[in-house]
């Protein structure tokens, strides 16, 4: 409670970083906010030629979806990797809670998620109403899949940007994970497929274990909250990604309040 009480004396401080970090982001581009829009866009067009040519059946929408929150991921770890190296005067010279830097950037990061997310809901149901369906009435539980989504990018700029102060290279070791989960996430396919894969294969332990990612719960909550067609695996894999997504969170933020403390000697 002492640090949230601290937080909020500050919030102004905090504020004023979101401000900035949303300022700052497509500053001297031309198209600004345009390519938050036009990047996953991009992204996900080129994935659904590729998936065509490899014959997978996977819709256009279950591939929108998956984009767009794997692109607020990845735009959380990128930014929140260098929140404090980027800010070492601020730290060395001023007094606030050393939290607010990652948390303004994911937050930051989570108003542009939001926005896009406008865009992303018309593209859906324009695709669904072209197969004569409509987004379900369970999407009015999205806020909870998109506050769980929060929680966790916040455990991973926590735990990156501490870990960053302590060990430069870390940025390259975290170019490589990021590429490597991108293919062990479903954001150009769908979990239905790994589960018919490891139908095919024999393999049932292989769909429990892919679940156990918290990435794979979150993309696959959102899209069965917003496509009729999907359904979420209530499965104990699924339920092991959530407790481990929640543990993560709270060991990230032990560590962070661990090694704040020295962060101002490291500059």
């Amino acid at each position: 409670m002492s640090m949230l009480a601290d937080i909020m004396a500050h919030r102004e401080l905090l504020a004023n970083l979101i401000i900035r970090n949303l300022k700052s982001r497509y500053k001297d581009s031309a198209l600004g906010f345009l390519w938050s829009i036009l990047t996953p866009l991009f992204m996900a067009f080129i994935y659904m030629v590729f998936l065509r040519i490899l014959r997978a059946g996977i819709p256009m929408e279950e591939i929108l979806i998956g984009v767009f929150a794997w692109q607020y991921t990845v735009q959380c770890i990128g930014n929140g990797l260098t929140c404090i190296t980027e800010n070492g005067n601020l730290v060395k010279k001023v007094y606030f809670p050393r939290m607010i830097l990652p948390l303004a950037t994911t937050i930051s990061n989570l108003v542009n998620f939001l926005l896009t997310l406008i865009v992303q809901f018309a593209l859906v149901a324009i695709l669904l109403g072209l197969h004569g369906q409509h987004i379900g009435v369970a999407v009015i539980a999205l806020p909870a899949v998109i506050a769980f989504h929060f929680l966790f990018c916040f455990g991973i700029v926590l735990f990156l940007s501490c870990a960053n102060v302590y060990f430069r290279d870390l940025e390259h070791l975290v170019n490589v994970l990021v590429t490597a989960l991108f293919f062990l996430t479903p954001a150009m396919y769908s979990f239905s497929m790994v589960a018919q894969i490891a139908s095919d294969k024999h393999l049932p332990l292989l769909a429990e274990l892919y679940m156990l990612n918290p990435l794979a719960v979150i993309i696959t909550a959102y899209r069965a909250l917003i496509l009729p067609d999907v359904v979420f695996p209530v499965t104990a894999g699924a339920g092991a990604g959530i407790v481990i997504a929640g543990l993560f969170v709270i060991l990230a933020y032990g560590l962070f309040q661990k090694l704040q403390k020295n962060f101002s000697d490291m500059f």
